[in-house]
């Protein structure tokens, strides 16, 4: 596939409703935490801490949820944003085909949908990242694109895990920014997943480049931050950050009410509805958006 030629003017998602949320972000200068969940444990949590917190938040599926449950996950996460007294919008992370993203977006549950087709090579990587924002914009969805590649990957994320890492360049982000993306995830050191022995090594200089070359035109999003605290949320927030994706954090805390075992089934998932609950409140503590919703 050869690279995207300039498209037609961009449509207008001012009102989308994430948009809406990390335009309000990016102009107090907090992060919105992204909650990765997989169960409706997660989905309670994440709404029951961002009512509690009185912060906005942002729920986010795998590619996975579709292939086990259909749209059932995303329509009871969708209900549950909707529904919620402050706001809360629902996400597609790492859509890692066409299908997955047509499906998606087809159903009218989500507000955004991650494009991640980091397993190209460059020239479709781009082409069919172009394709799908059409596809997602006429239908109302906003649009994050990795540039570059994170390395390492997630429960419930295919195909990643063994590619190597590729860092964002000022020039990459502008290729990337010109298929029309409404978000960019820019990789600067961060790591799906663990960051074992390293350690977290994180080129902030990096980061700020990204920011002024394409930070007037998209929002920038976060992946990885397993072990991350409150300084380095700050800092990235400061670099431009506006969405922060989380999913170790909480979702090791409910695997450990799981196997502690001794409860029944309910007292099972009310528990670990609590500690999920817990940490993500801890989270968006340390994003500064308590208050802000």
């Amino acid at each position: 596939m050869a690279e995207p030629e300039a498209e037609k003017p961009k449509l207008d998602l001012s009102h989308n409703k994430a948009n809406v949320m990390l335009r309000k972000a990016a102009e107090g200068k907090y992060g919105i935490a992204g909650v990765c969940v997989y169960n409706l444990e997660g989905i309670l949590a994440t709404v029951r801490a961002a009512t509690a917190k009185r912060s906005p938040a942002m729920l986010l599926l795998f590619p996975w949820a579709q292939t086990y449950s259909g749209a059932l996950l995303a329509q009871a996460a969708a209900a549950a944003a909707r529904a919620a007294p402050v706001p809360i919008t629902l996400h597609l992370d790492h859509a890692q085909s066409p299908a997955a993203v047509h499906a998606a977006a087809d159903t009218a549950c989500y507000d955004s949908i991650m494009l991640d087709m980091s397993h190209y090579d460059k020239a479709e990587n781009l082409a069919r990242t172009a394709e799908l924002v059409r596809y997602c914009h006429a239908r109302g969805i906003a649009c994050e694109a990795e540039p570059g590649r994170i390395m390492g990957g997630e429960d419930g994320v295919a195909d990643t895990v063994d590619l190597e890492a590729v860092m964002t360049s000022a020039a990459e982000a502008r290729r990337f920014v010109d298929t029309g993306i409404d978000w960019l995830a820019p990789a600067f050191g961060n790591v799906h997943g663990s960051y074992g022995r390293r350690g977290i090594r994180l080129e902030y200089e990096r980061l700020r480049a990204v920011r002024e070359a394409v930070g007037g035109e998209v929002r920038l999003v976060l992946h990885g931050t397993d072990g991350f605290d409150g300084g380095i949320y700050r800092e990235c927030v400061e670099a431009g950050i506006t969405k922060v994706n989380i999913n170790g954090v909480l979702n090791r805390r409910y695997l450990e009410v799981q196997r502690e075992g001794g409860l029944g089934v309910s007292e099972t998932m009310e528990r670990g509805t609590r500690v999920m609950q817990e940490a993500i409140e801890e989270c968006m503590d340390m994003l500064g958006s308590t208050g802000k919703a």
